[in-house]
C-alpha cells in the first residue's frame, strides 16, 4: 500500500469497508461542516475539506439543480480520493 494511501485504497485494501464509506458519506451529507470523521480502524478524515478540495464534488453539492442521488456520489468520489490521518 502507499505511503499516504487514499481512502480508495484503503477500501481497495479492506481497511475500509463499503459501510465506512457510507458512513463518512451520509455524515457530511447531514453535516457539511463535519470537520473530522473517524473511520475503519483509526483513520480521519476532514469532510468538509475533502469535498471542498475536489473541484466537481463541491461544485456538484451547492448545485440546486443537482439531486441527492448526484450529490451523494459527488460526495463519494470526493472522499474516496481525500488522504486520511491515521489517529
Amino acid at each position: 500500500m502507499a505511503e499516504n494511501p487514499t481512502v480508495g485504497d484503503l477500501f481497495k485494501a479492506k481497511a475500509l469497508t463499503d459501510n465506512d464509506v457510507r458512513a463518512a458519506v451520509d455524515a457530511y451529507m447531514a453535516d457539511p461542516t463535519t470537520s473530522l470523521f473517524v473511520f475503519g480502524d483509526g483513520y480521519g478524515l476532514d469532510l468538509a475539506v475533502a469535498v471542498r478540495s475536489h473541484a466537481w464534488a463541491a461544485q456538484t453539492v451547492f448545485n440546486a439543480d443537482a439531486t441527492e442521488h448526484l450529490k451523494r456520489a459527488a460526495v463519494r468520489t470526493a472522499i474516496l480520493l481525500a488522504r486520511p490521518e491515521r489517529r
